[in-house]
């Protein structure tokens, strides 16, 4: 058995985690500014929420908030900032960003922690491309803070000075597995479970029987599309299916596809941005299809946040974007594992 890592905290430890924190220091006070030069508001949202979010893989930490009476009543850390922000875009602000730290139980890994750094932002008004235009230049500034000619992760580079490649998830699809991913939807977004299933059978993937049209999407993307993007210059992946987008409005040239991109560099995947949904009904039956998947899957569900509900049936039409900042200092500085780029990382437990 090889012996137990020295903690965080012992001295050399430290002293080899020095250069990627200080690093993580520069790039932030660089995207501060980055974000001021162009009128955005930074924001600090409350960590507990009545509601983690309503997305179906995603898995929260669970607290109580206790009264004076004894009572107890469930609150959250939030898996992100994003009801809270879109409730701020509701009250009037314009353009807004967040560095909040978010919590995500059943995650830890090279590239997960329990508690990390999401950056967000959002642009009320304005077109989902734009944030495209935004992370391009966020890739550089990052790379051009810490000297970095490339972007690097085990051995993968990725060049900040190129424009990143714009490719959709039906080309990805047809391009890296073979498959016609469209030909599985329906016009008004309703996918086909068996025409799919046909699909990876005949790719070659295995298919379960009781897998559903999510449940196979996400085996090509993980084991197919994932493994191809972001090397030699960033990936911008878009137009997810309607389906696979929960927070996200459909196109308006196809409502098979959903103004839903995300962000890679060096196979790993930094973004997830949205055209916003504003249809508060919609929402409300997207996030309870959600917690039935969640409530198949994994047996358990979280409450709706009925006042967030309420705060988006008056919330301006907007375009919004979540990004790992640790993951991003990852890539700027070369480090193996995201527990380097953390000032001071949750303990590991126990399995």
């Amino acid at each position: 058995m090889s012996p137990k890592p020295s903690p965080w905290w012992t001295p050399d430890v430290h002293a080899d985690r020095r250069p990627f924190l200080l690093a993580r220091n520069r790039i932030q006070a660089a995207l501060r500014g980055w974000f001021a030069a162009r009128d955005f508001i930074e924001v600090d949202t409350a960590t507990l929420q009545v509601s983690p979010g309503n997305e179906a893989h995603l898995h929260a930490f669970e607290t109580a908030a206790i009264g004076h009476s004894g009572a107890r009543t469930p609150l959250y850390l939030h898996t992100s900032p994003e009801f809270a922000c879109k409730k701020l875009l509701t009250a009037g602000e314009r353009r807004i960003a967040c560095f909040a730290h978010v919590y995500r139980n059943r995650e830890r890994g090279p590239l997960h922690h329990p508690e990390f750094t999401m950056l967000e932002w959002y642009r009320a008004g304005e077109a989902y491309d734009v944030l495209m235009e935004d992370c391009a230049e966020i890739l550089a500034l990052a790379a051009g803070v810490t000297g970095a000619a490339m972007l690097a992760y085990r051995g993968a580079t990725c060049d900040p000075a190129l424009p990143p490649e714009r490719l959709t998830v039906a080309e990805a699809f047809r391009c890296h597995a073979g498959i016609d991913l469209l030909g599985s939807i329906d016009p008004d977004g309703a996918t086909d479970r068996a025409r799919l299933a046909a699909s990876l059978r005949a790719a070659g993937l295995r298919v379960a029987e009781d897998d559903t049209w999510a449940d196979l999407f996400s085996r090509v993307l993980v084991e197919k599309v994932e493994p191809q993007l972001g090397f030699g210059r960033a990936t911008i992946l878009c137009e997810y299916p309607t389906a696979e987008a929960a927070l996200a409005r459909p196109a308006a040239r196809d409502r098979r596809v959903a103004e839903r991109f995300e962000l890679y560099a060096c196979g790993v995947e930094l973004a997830n941005a949205f055209g916003e949904l504003t249809d508060a009904g919609e929402q409300r039956r997207r996030f309870e299809l959600e917690m039935a998947e969640k409530a198949r899957v994994y047996g358990e569900t979280y409450p709706l946040d009925e006042d967030f509900l309420a705060a988006l049936a008056h919330m301006p039409e907007a375009s919004g974007i979540a990004l790992g900042f640790d993951r991003l200092v990852m890539l700027a500085t070369g480090a193996a594992r995201i527990d380097q780029v953390i000032w001071a990382p949750v303990a590991e437990t126990a399995p």
